[in-house]
């Protein structure tokens, strides 16, 4: 290989690095505005198909059948925000928050009791020891705060609308030759959030009502909650399957069997849902190893927060993609899909449209 060409090699892979740190920070820093448009972009793409059929079976004009769309979008973020706004201010009125409280101070001096805390050099006499402090109004303060999250996606719902509203006017269907790159995008992540979202609602129905059956307050936020996190791979299933647990541990009045089943039969749900439901559902949508889909829910859980690790996975498969079209960022696109020794074994491909 001639210096030259190794020396303008070298200079290409500086200036992607250069350019991705760049881009890292454009994500964070802008991310009150990309949000909202990331979040319509994706309901875009699972929403086309319901505009298409309202306009070429029931015959709607495409202005019709796109208000229609978005009618049914505000209906939903206002029944989010009406369960959110309901459940806040039932926590900020409740009198049970206390006896939580109570409750909690009571297990926290119990297992105190139980553990050989003098053999530690701690006194469970002294007050102030560092296991008995407990803040004020904590289990209102983790309930809140919780719930303050799936506000804080709710009130963005508005601002996502506004840009679903002009991205569905501006499609008015198929061109008659897509691109290649854009359709190999559209049909994987269309497939993956489709599927994803029905199989999310369907878990997010199936916990309030087990929830709801069992008696356990809150239950349809909990069931909100699940709808949420079921996008997150691997870990949703198991924070949402947990969620419950500070409830079920703090309130006197649920009994043993009670508190077994709120957890075990999610639980249950969840595995059924995530090891045989899902992978007949989805297969290999998305293409992408596992230990990718981790590291994308630590990039993007940094960069956005909780509304990152649900979009991480699509966001990574059209990253994806987009790498696996170009000749200098191939072998990391390659290596995105776990392909390790395609990656090492694959020769420079030609660019696109000319022959090797």
């Amino acid at each position: 290989m001639e210096p030259d060409h190794v020396e303008r090699r070298v200079q290409t892979v500086c200036l992607l690095i250069i350019s991705a740190v760049a881009a890292a920070f454009a994500l964070f820093f802008l991310q009150s505005v990309l949000i909202p448009v990331v979040l319509a972009f994706m309901l875009t793409m699972v929403l086309t198909p319901v505009v298409s059929f309202q306009v070429e079976r029931l015959r709607f004009p495409h202005a019709l059948a796109v208000t229609a769309t978005m009618l049914l979008g505000f209906a939903a973020i206002f029944g989010l925000y009406l369960v959110v706004y309901i459940s806040l201010s039932q926590l900020a009125g409740n009198g049970n928050i206390s006896e939580y409280q109570a409750h909690l101070e009571t297990l926290s001096q119990r297992v105190m009791r139980s553990l050989p805390l003098e053999s530690w050099g701690i006194d469970p006499e002294v007050q102030n020891n560092p296991l008995s402090i407990w803040p004020t109004q904590s289990v209102g303060d983790l309930l809140k705060s919780l719930l303050q999250s799936v506000f804080n996606i709710v009130s963005q719902g508005v601002l996502m609308l506004i840009f679903l509203f002009f991205l569905l006017m501006g499609h008015t269907g198929r061109p008659a030759k897509a691109n290649k790159t854009w359709a190999e995008i559209d049909f994987h992540v269309k497939k993956y959030l489709v599927a994803k979202t029905f199989l999310s609602v369907v878990a997010g129905i199936l916990v309030w009502a087990i929830l709801r059956i069992l008696g356990l307050e809150l239950a349809i936020v909990f069931g909100l909650m699940a709808f949420l996190l079921n996008f997150i791979p691997s870990i949703g299933s198991i924070i949402a399957t947990l969620l419950p647990l500070p409830l079920v541990l703090l309130n006197p009045d649920i009994s043993t069997t009670t508190a077994v089943l709120a957890i075990a039969l999610p639980g249950a749900l969840q595995i059924v849902l995530g090891s045989f439901v899902e992978p007949r559902v989805l297969g290999d949508s998305l293409d992408l190893h596992p230990v990718t889909v981790l590291l994308a829910l630590i990039f993007w859980g940094t960069m956005w927060g909780l509304v990152g690790m649900l979009l991480a996975a699509p966001m990574t498969a059209i990253l994806r993609i987009l790498m696996e079209k170009l000749e200098i960022t191939a072998p990391i696109g390659r290596l995105l899909a776990g392909r390790l020794g395609e990656t090492m074994a694959a020769k420079p491909s030609s660019p696109p449209g000319e022959q090797p």
